[in-house]
């Protein structure tokens, strides 16, 4: 892979971008953002990539997202998947709301609705005032939920119009999946292909919900690991982008446990708190964060929790696009210095 030196630096035998991350070593850890709430909504495909702004359904629900996430502060993120030969229903829209349980949570809750195509739009519109605590009448769409909450969905990004890594990389891991542990799941698991939900130079990226794991540079011998979680969860470590429930520096503690924890770990109830953090621009991240992890056995019996400092160790060069000629960037590398159960 050759790379060219001028006032900038451009990769110009690759074109994609989740290629030149996988190759320089970043570690895509801490890179999984944060939800409070999924809304995901079924739309066929072609997806353009202003998909939000040109599909009328979407368009027309705009503006009440806007109020909801700037006015109110709701931290939601809007997902559209493509409906499916087996799973979906001709003129019907399935949505699914996955939302933050407590403070102290292992998985997202779960409201899944198949609705007349025509009604798709209310019943979101319903879900985000319902958010805003308004006036709504979600009530009215209790007919159309249904009982899925036993169901884990794989949710793999083929956006291509938004990044082509998507496309070249999303796609065999979705067919794959799709095809090969799908139908073994006796109809507990099911795969989708999605637009894009962020960190496209991680492609393949995974979002695996209830759970809300993100997972990313994934390649097709590791499928049986995520899927059957039949061996030592290390092998799974350079792939895991870490826990929706958490904020970034959490994201890195918190794979450190896993790790030393093993399967287990992903049923405790947890949550994290930013101790202390590097003061830095707006736009910059810091080089170094303390963090605590709180967690608890589903049961009750037992709560502990664990404290880490989180400190850069090296940068490496990454692209965030796919292109011909493309421009990289310097990306800070973490690790965890110091890492101690407190109770």
């Amino acid at each position: 892979m050759e790379i060219k030196q001028t006032h900038k630096t451009h990769l110009i035998d690759c074109r994609f971008c989740s290629l030149v991350s996988k190759a320089n070593g970043e570690d895509p850890i801490g890179t999984a953002g944060t939800c409070d709430h999924w809304l995901i909504m079924e739309t066929p495909q072609p997806w353009p990539e202003e998909v939000f702004e040109e599909n009328p359904t979407i368009q027309s629900l705009i503006g009440l997202f806007q109020e909801l996430v700037f006015q109110h502060g709701i931290n939601l993120k809007p997902i559209l998947i493509a409906p499916d030969r087996e799973y979906s229903y001709a003129g019907f829209t399935r949505v699914l709301y996955y939302y933050r349980p407590a403070r102290l949570f292992s998985q997202f809750e779960k409201q899944e609705f198949i609705v007349p195509e025509n009604k798709a739009a209310a019943l979101v519109t319903a879900i985000f005032k319902q958010l805003m605590e308004q006036p709504n009448d979600l009530s009215e769409f209790q007919q159309y939920q249904q009982q899925t909450s036993h169901i884990r969905e794989l949710m793999v990004c083929t956006h291509t119009q938004v990044d082509l890594a998507c496309g070249r990389f999303g796609t065999p891991i979705y067919r794959q999946l799709r095809k090969k542990y799908a139908p073994a799941s006796n109809g507990k698991l099911r795969v989708w292909q999605t637009t894009h939900f962020g960190g496209h130079q991680f492609a393949p990226t995974l979002i695996d919900l209830p759970q809300g794991l993100l997972w990313g540079h994934l390649e097709p011998d590791v499928l049986d690991l995520l899927v059957q979680r039949n061996a030592s969860v290390s092998g799974l470590r350079q792939y895991y982008r870490g826990w929706t429930g958490l904020s970034k520096f959490e994201q890195i503690a918190e794979g450190e446990i896993w790790i030393k924890s093993g399967w287990s770990w992903l049923d405790y109830l947890k949550a994290g708190k930013v101790l202390a953090i590097e003061e830095v621009a707006e736009g910059q991240n810091a080089n170094w964060a303390e963090v605590r992890i709180d967690f608890a056995a589903t049961d009750g019996n037992t709560t502990g929790a664990y404290e880490a400092r989180i400190e850069v160790c090296s940068e490496v060069m990454s692209a965030y696009n796919s292109a011909k000629e493309m421009e990289l960037e310097a990306v800070k590398q973490y690790h965890v210095s110091r890492f101690v159960k407190v109770e």
